[in-house]
């Protein structure tokens, strides 16, 4: 089969993936492909890996071995280049191999994609903004020669493969960085926003969708997506798909926080959409900007922040802008997929 340069996150899924991956290579091997192996130390390394990989013009597929987080950092370096991303899911969610076709729970079909599959060339979203700071030994983010230059001053970029959003939804994924570090899996993110909504400050944005005027709104939660699902199966974005030739935006309004709390239930199976008055809607840039609470929209970020996630890692604050490219990565997905 050839070379494959497998950027293996050790720790993904509480370290389920370091402790299989002698298994999971011996199968590889077994299919005739000359493995590659390449660990992860830090937050950030998977992105060095393949970008050094790029770099160096090599043959073959590269694989994220790991979970949406290992996914969006090898995508980055990837993206823009001819070389095609494989997937080995071995996270928690693992929305952007459900998107791609990849089976989660069983490893002998995830290769056989890599084996079988199709290279597909799929959109992303460029997010620029402002860095968020560091918390509980969270780096902030750092501009990577990859995600290229900002356009505007003091903001860097990131490039999202699977979602970003801001608002209710970014700030219980902020907590994470913090706090229940001690609950595994999706039960954290249900204990994360029992005890998030209660306390969550309501807040003002500006916001500008393609070249309409722009203006202020009270607001719960903006998402965009690359494909319908993210954590871990939530049809966030029905009916997106990573060829659309136009992205797409879902926007909730000023919830009560009994909606809020019973928000996870629709969105689970794709209902939301008019509910409680959340709207989706096509759009290629969306802009948003903080409000302070005399209604004056500000161009850096405010002390109450407003984070956006990049493929569920809240480090950008708004002021922030995200533009809809396609053609930008080549994925090895699924021969049949439920988008194709």
């Amino acid at each position: 089969m050839g070379p494959i340069h497998c950027i293996v996150n050790p720790a993904s899924r509480d370290h389920t993936c370091g402790k299989k991956w002698p298994m999971i290579k011996e199968k590889l091997e077994s299919k005739g492909f000359e493995v590659n192996t390449l660990h992860t130390k830090h937050v950030g390394h998977a992105g060095e890996l393949a970008w050094d990989l790029r770099n160096k013009n090599v043959q073959g597929l590269v694989v994220a071995v790991g979970g949406d987080g290992t996914v969006h950092e090898v995508a980055s370096a990837l993206r823009g280049s001819d070389i095609p991303l494989g997937i080995l899911p071995m996270g928690s969610g693992n929305d952007y191999a459900i998107t791609q076709g990849i089976p989660l729970k069983d490893i002998d079909g995830a290769i056989d994609v890599l084996t079988n599959g199709v290279d597909r060339k799929c959109a992303a979203w460029r997010l620029e903004g402002f860095p968020a700071n560091e918390v509980e030994g969270y780096p902030a983010p750092k501009a990577n020669p990859w995600d290229g230059q900002p356009e505007h001053e003091d903001r860097i970029v990131r490039w999202v493969f699977l979602e970003s959003d801001a608002g209710i939804s970014s700030a219980i994924s902020r907590e994470k960085l913090s706090r229940a570090k001690w609950i595994k899996g999706n039960k954290k993110y249900t204990y994360l926003g029992v005890t998030t909504i209660p306390f969550w400050k309501r807040r003002k944005i500006w916001l500008k969708i393609d070249d309409n005027e722009g203006k202020i709104v009270d607001f719960t939660m903006l998402v965009v997506t690359t494909g319908e699902t993210f954590g871990g199966g939530y049809q966030v974005c029905p009916g997106v798909t990573p060829v659309d030739k136009d992205g797409s935006f879902v926007f909730a309004p000023r919830l009560s926080r009994i909606a809020m709390l019973s928000l996870m239930g629709p969105v689970k199976k794709g209902k939301h959409i008019g509910k409680w008055g959340i709207t989706q809607e096509k759009a290629n840039r969306v802009e948003i900007k903080p409000v302070d609470s005399s209604g004056n929209i500000s161009e850096v970020p405010l002390e109450i922040e407003t984070w956006v996630q990049t493929d569920g890692e809240p480090v950008i604050v708004s002021p922030a802008i995200l533009e809809w490219h396609t053609d930008q990565l080549l994925v090895r997905g699924a021969k049949d997929v439920a988008w194709g």
